[in-house]
């Protein structure tokens, strides 16, 4: 259990790491993005902060049960491994939740295909799966960091119908916001 808590640690210190480097690579966003940007790493690096010192990377399987270990196992890294995807599929395209782009496209294909956010299931997904394998507590920020990427996808969509208004209509009753065939 411990090796998994650290595995996990690395794994999620080195996907952050990777999310921060290949933001280089983006599409300007206007004012208002850049300043979001700017807000949402400083949150995000406090939070990981904070979570460092209280120790949350410690496993503490609540049940102990090498079944909920692996299935956490797996769910964490088809998670990462789905965000991964989405992110490199995406490409320039990629903002910070709620950014508006310079010059967007509506890209439809790859793991857009099915869901209209995969970055968001691909995290979430992640967090579930070290709540499993580490600790119940990594459910208090699932469920917190899925309320904001409902909330953040809500505000994308409204975004994207108003720059795509011929298309996205058509993309959005073809496929579901966060889990394929679902929701």
């Amino acid at each position: 259990m411990v090796a998994a808590g650290i595995v996990i640690g690395v794994v999620w210190v080195a996907f952050w790491l990777y999310w921060f480097v290949s933001a280089a690579d983006v599409k300007s966003a206007n004012r208002s993005g850049r300043a979001a940007y700017i807000a949402s790493r400083v949150v995000l690096v406090v939070v990981i902060l904070l979570l460092s010192r209280l120790h949350i990377f410690r496993s503490r399987a609540a049940l102990h049960a090498p079944w909920l270990l692996a299935l956490g196992l797996v769910l964490f890294f088809a998670g990462l491994g789905l965000a991964v995807w989405a992110r490199l599929y995406i490409g320039r395209n990629w903002g910070m939740p709620m950014s508006q782009k310079e010059d967007p496209e509506l890209v439809t294909t790859g793991p857009y295909s099915k869901v209209r956010h995969p970055i968001y299931t691909g995290i979430i997904s992640a967090m579930l799966g070290t709540a499993l394998a580490l600790s119940l507590v990594w459910l208090f920020v699932a469920v917190i960091l899925g309320g904001y990427f409902i909330f953040s996808a809500t505000r994308e969509e409204k975004y994207m119908a108003s720059q795509f208004p011929a298309a996205y209509p058509a993309y959005k009753r073809s496929t579901k916001m966060l889990i394929p065939y679902i929701l």
